[in-house]
């Protein structure tokens, strides 16, 4: 790592947290109610500690097997500190052993299937494991989650990821703290806002059908498009390209 290249992390983290700092006054929120999420796909791991020097405390992967890999050699680099891990990709099956081991999130619950398997593997591994519920909220073919682009409208839609919830509640060792999201690709990050406006009201009819739940948090939003979702209630934020540059 030369030292350029860990000044200009450090310039586009700055610049980063100006540009969500803005959006957060934009919608009577301050700056400190999103958390970056530096995701950290491909990148190097010595690039990565230079963003933690920059300030950079949480990191998400989007592929087990790659983080399996960098996650300890972050850490050694660290000296032992710790950053908090974020799996942010599609969780393959086979995959979901090595999943609940070694990330604190795992935004990608997108079907039960998965939920059981964390939960019996962070069982097994004495751990606990918190989660989003992946969401998709635009109806893409292409996207993964819980299909939910009519749950306003169609109540058997409703009906079967409020029952999905109810089976995931109930799977010990891992707990729901929110909802997760991705957007369509688009030019106009403004034609995404109804996108993350219906995952911030999912939420919202969650904590009522679900009375005593404290589930909060909006993982929503990645570089091109982040301050809409900020203003939409996003309080994760899943940015790559605006800290480490281009892949």
């Amino acid at each position: 790592m030369t030292f350029g290249r860990a000044d200009a992390i450090a310039e586009n983290l700055a610049r980063v947290r100006r540009r969500i700092a803005e959006a957060a006054a934009r919608s009577q929120r301050t700056a400190d109610s999103v958390a970056i999420i530096a995701v950290s796909k491909t990148i190097p791991a010595e690039n990565m500690v230079a963003a933690w020097h920059a300030g950079v405390r949480q990191f998400g992967e989007n592929r087990v097997e790659e983080a399996m890999a960098k996650i300890p050699e972050v850490e050694a680099a660290l000296g032992g500190l710790r950053p908090v891990w974020h799996m942010v990709g599609h969780v393959q099956s086979r995959k979901a052993n090595d999943a609940a081991r070694i990330f604190d999130y795992v935004h990608s619950v997108d079907r039960l299937k998965i939920a059981r398997r964390l939960s019996r593997f962070a069982q097994e591994g004495d751990r606990n494991v918190t989660v989003l519920l992946e969401c998709n909220v635009s109806g893409e073919e292409s996207k993964f989650g819980f299909p939910v682009a009519a749950w306003r409208q169609r109540e058997g839609q409703r009906a079967a990821f409020m029952s999905a919830v109810t089976d995931i509640l109930a799977m010990p060792r891992i707990s729901i703290c929110g909802l997760m999201t991705m957007a369509p690709l688009v030019e106009d990050p403004e034609s995404v806002r109804p996108i993350f406006a219906s995952l911030r009201e999912l939420l919202h009819a969650l904590v009522e059908w679900f009375p005593g739940t404290d589930w909060c948090e909006l993982s929503m939003g990645m570089t091109d498009d982040f301050e809409v979702a900020i203003e939409e209630g996003a309080t994760m934020v899943r940015v790559g390209r605006a800290i480490f540059g281009a892949r």
